[in-house]
């Protein structure tokens, strides 16, 4: 096997010289090369030796990545290499969402550590709302397994040990549902009566934009941010619902959304600009004021980001039906401007010359298995529009909505993807992800695992029913087996997918990761398999279907259902804490009582 096929992630350039290898037992000397970019490396091997000259400590590190999976290929003794590599983007982050649910256990976050380290990535970040145990609020994150100061120093010792920043990344304005459920907290909401989004009823999750809020969070961050090594912090900040709904009407109507919102977050962002921090906050809101440009403290960074491809959004747009577009404009989504992908906000955060990041995402979350083709897609027009409009800041994001029933394995690919193409959008874009999977991470020697894994992440593309954000698979167990009927597969889709899914069942019977984690891998992918197949069961009862089902077919859904949420709660436990797992399960609880019902019938 050639040489360059031993890399990953694939460099900038590989020059080799068969017949001109550096032996056995050549010397290996590193210089410090000044015309090379930050983190930047050229690794030459000849007879002579072999010379990593590198930029920098990280490109000395990167140099030696690379030297070492090149002596793990038979040839590398008898073919001379040039290598010449550096990253298109200076921060390279992944960011975990471990509020809902999931918070993963020391292992298996070592493990993540690991593989962002094999993808170059450079920064991690944890993402919180409930789940760090501050000092004086106990009764919000008691049931959570929150992280503790140990857990945090611990944390940060294995990334520094790597080359990784570990960053902060504590929400401070919305999504603080699981705050503001709590007594002590709720004069803190904005509308303590919650609020209708998508033509649902939801808890109050934003915090009122006051003053004395401000000051609230930033004791909060005040006691988290000197537990990490970083200058830098998240702070979150984005889809403040009900901003507008309740203590700050008034003056949302006299002043407008937009300049409240920011008023609220830059009393947030200066505390901590001013006092030598990097502070990143979501630009979701921001984008769409053009207003609000040329505001952003010195030191702040508004971080774009987008879940679904441009073609993906598309595709949904153009088959949305009448009330589907009022539901978006009803919830204020403006779903068009999402069909431009990243360029969108782009455009006007670079025209008012405002510097930015972008934010990408895995595309696991609310599918079971991955929506892999959504998640490429999105992460190259990422990398595209980061590069063209120059971006310093790429941050790949895996979010955990609705119970994080896709399990840590399902998003090894789309992390490993995402930091490659952060690393060389040019070399990487058309990765063999299967065989990243297979030797690099799962080690198998079939290369079955990594195949599957990446083949059932198109199982959600051939229902050919395109949705925002999540897979039918999922959301029809999530709704107690009801879809709006413009978002139900054709029986043909649902076939497709389920060809898919039946498939890499088979398929994993003769797997053989020699990974530690290699079983797990296994026993996880199988249930997120099973579970996706349930969903596609589900399906096949067509819209209204769920209310018609025979008393003993629904006995026969019920029991597969039990035993599917019991191999949740083993599989959960092998990677991630107990905290957060009953949460976890009460999300699909409407699937469980639509299920109920029809047994008595």
């Amino acid at each position: 096997m050639s040489l360059t096929f031993s890399l990953f992630p694939r460099p900038r350039s590989i020059d080799e010289t068969p017949g001109a290898g550096p032996g056995t037992s050549a010397a290996v000397r590193a210089e410090i090369d000044a015309t090379l970019p930050a983190d930047g490396f050229r690794l030459q091997t000849s007879p002579a030796g072999i010379v990593l000259r590198h930029a920098d400590a990280a490109g000395l590190r990167y140099a030696q990545q690379a030297l070492d999976q090149l002596r793990a290929n038979r040839d590398f003794a008898t073919v001379g290499v040039v290598v010449e590599d550096w990253p298109d983007f200076a921060v390279r982050g992944f960011m975990l969402d471990i509020s809902r649910d999931r918070v993963l256990t020391r292992r298996t976050l070592l493990r993540l550590i690991e593989l962002l380290d094999l993808a170059r990535v450079n920064q991690l970040e944890l993402y919180t709302e409930h789940t760090f145990a501050y000092a004086e609020h106990g009764s919000v994150w008691a049931e959570a397994s929150a992280l503790t100061i140990d857990d945090v120093r611990w944390i940060d010792d294995q990334c520094a040990h790597r080359g990784i920043a570990l960053v902060p990344n504590q929400n401070t304005l919305g999504h603080m549902e699981r705050w503001l459920k709590h007594a002590p907290y709720a004069h803190r909401a904005e509308n303590i009566e919650g609020f209708e989004r998508m033509g649902a009823h939801r808890a109050s999750s934003t915090l009122a934009p006051t003053a004395e809020n401000a000051e609230f969070v930033n004791e909060l961050l005040t006691e988290l941010l000197p537990l990490f090594r970083s200058q830098r912090v998240n702070v979150g900040a984005d889809e403040p619902w009900e901003l507008g709904l309740g203590v700050s009407a008034a003056e949302v109507s006299e002043r407008g959304r937009g300049p409240v919102y920011f008023d609220y977050v830059s009393r947030v962002l200066r505390h901590w600009t001013e006092q030598g921090y990097e502070v990143e906050f979501w630009a979701d809101v921001f984008g769409n004021h053009p207003e609000l440009m040329g505001q952003v403290p010195a030191g702040a960074i508004p971080v774009v980001w987008q879940y679904d491809s441009a073609e993906l959004t598309r595709a949904v747009v153009e088959r949305a039906t009448d009330a589907q577009r009022e539901l978006w404009a009803g919830s204020d989504l403006d779903v068009t401007s999402l069909q431009s992908g990243f360029r969108g906000r782009a455009v006007v955060l670079t025209e008012a010359e405002e510097n930015f990041w972008v934010a990408p995402g895995t595309s696991a979350w609310q599918s079971f298995t991955g929506r892999i083709d959504n998640g490429v897609a999105n992460m190259i027009d990422a990398a595209e529009i980061g590069l063209e409009f120059h971006a310093t800041g790429y941050i790949n994001t895996s979010w955990g909505d609705n119970g994080s029933y896709d399990p840590p394995a399902i998003s090894f690919a789309p992390l490993l993807f995402g930091g490659a193409v952060s690393w060389n959008l040019a070399g990487n874009r058309d990765l063999d992800l299967a065989d990243v999977l297979n030797r690099h991470v799962v080690l198998d020697p079939s290369g079955i695992t990594g195949r599957v894994l990446v083949d059932i992440g198109r199982a959600t593309r051939a229902l050919d029913a395109p949705l925002l954000n999540a897979s039918q698979l999922f959301t029809v167990l999530h709704q107690g087996g009801r879809l709006a009927a413009d978002s139900w597969p054709s029986a043909a889709g649902i076939e497709r997918a389920d060809a898919i899914l039946a498939q890499g069942l088979n398929d994993l019977d003769g797997a053989d990761p020699a990974a530690l984690d290699g079983d797990t891998i296994v026993r996880e992918t199988r249930h997120a398999i099973r579970f996706a197949r349930f969903g596609a069961d589900i399906l096949r009862l067509r819209p209204g279907g769920i209310d018609s089902v025979p008393a003993a077919d629904a006995r026969v859904l019920l029991h597969r259902f039990d035993a599917l949420i019991e191999e949740h709660r083993q599989t959960w436990l092998l990677r991630a804490q107990p905290g957060g797992l009953a949460d976890s399960v009460d999300r699909l609880a409407r699937m469980r009582l639509a299920l109920v019902a029809r047994t008595a019938c």
